[in-house]
């Protein structure tokens, strides 16, 4: 699941039985059709080898979206996204 920190908005979706690379690759895919960003983005995530993928990694390039990830062992620095 993406969300839009700014909106509070789910914008990318992908459900499957297992956590894969496609699975991810299709919310990212979703999320710009949903919604059509005019600012610089900032893709925040954990250190999950899905969102490390080249493809995964690629594809946030090519839209021109900064990488962020969390610090190893910090459960805070995702706690934004996180909460309810």
């Amino acid at each position: 699941m993406l969300l839009d920190a700014h909106s509070r908005r789910v914008i990318g979706w992908a459900l499957n039985r297992t956590l894969e690379g496609d699975l991810v690759l299709a919310a990212l895919r979703m999320a710009p059709r949903r919604r059509s960003p005019t600012a610089r983005l900032v893709h925040n995530s954990d250190r999950g080898i899905q969102y490390a993928a080249k493809d995964y990694i690629d594809l946030l390039t090519q839209h021109r979206i900064a990488i962020s990830m969390s610090r190893k062992g910090n459960p805070y620095d995702n706690a934004a996204c996180d909460r309810s």
